[in-house]
């Protein structure tokens, strides 16, 4: 592969894999140092390209290999992602319902942050990217049928926290 083709065909991928990687860590430093060394990887095993079927997929894959080393490493401390979160204020809300909407997503975060790994990677690729079954199932490298019945789960998990917190006020 050259690199015209690499910049062509890879490059593209970048803010999906930045995004992702931001998801997984919590930290856009430790995000961008992840896409650095998934770039780089890409770049390495540059033959395999032409023999793919999915190229984003595995991008994705690297990227999430990588990002779940660095989570494991006792070097790495985890950045909650809430503090980073700046949402605008719509001009036509007033104060009251902009709080509360904020508190909302603030709790929302919190249920997904909670989640199981493999929950909260599906329901991240899914809900939040818009990656179809087949494209999560082809960066997790297990089966679609595994990927609906953990999206299902994760899903049926965070509406249940969210129903106990708003009635009993469970944190």
């Amino acid at each position: 592969m050259s690199h015209d083709l690499f910049i062509s065909q890879v490059m593209p991928v970048k803010p999906k894999l930045l995004r992702f990687a931001y998801r997984l860590l919590g930290n856009e430093e430790d995000a961008k140092d992840i896409i650095q060394d998934a770039l780089l990887k890409v770049w390495h095993h540059k033959e395999r390209m032409n023999d793919l079927q999915n190229l984003e997929a595995w991008c994705m894959r690297i990227t999430r290999n990588l990002a779940l080393d660095r989570l494991k490493s006792k070097k790495f401390r985890q950045a909650d992602e809430l503090d980073n979160v700046r949402e605008l204020p719509s001009a036509t809300r007033n104060p009251h319902a902009t709080m509360e909407q904020s508190d909302t997503m603030k709790k929302v975060h919190q249920v997904i942050q909670a989640l199981p790994e493999k929950y909260r990677t599906i329901i991240q690729l899914r809900d939040m990217d818009g990656y179809t079954y087949q494209e999560i199932a082809d960066i997790l490298e297990v089966e679609m049928s595994e990927v609906k019945v953990n999206l299902h789960r994760a899903r049926k998990t965070v509406r249940e926290q969210l129903q106990n917190m708003h009635v009993y006020g469970l944190q």
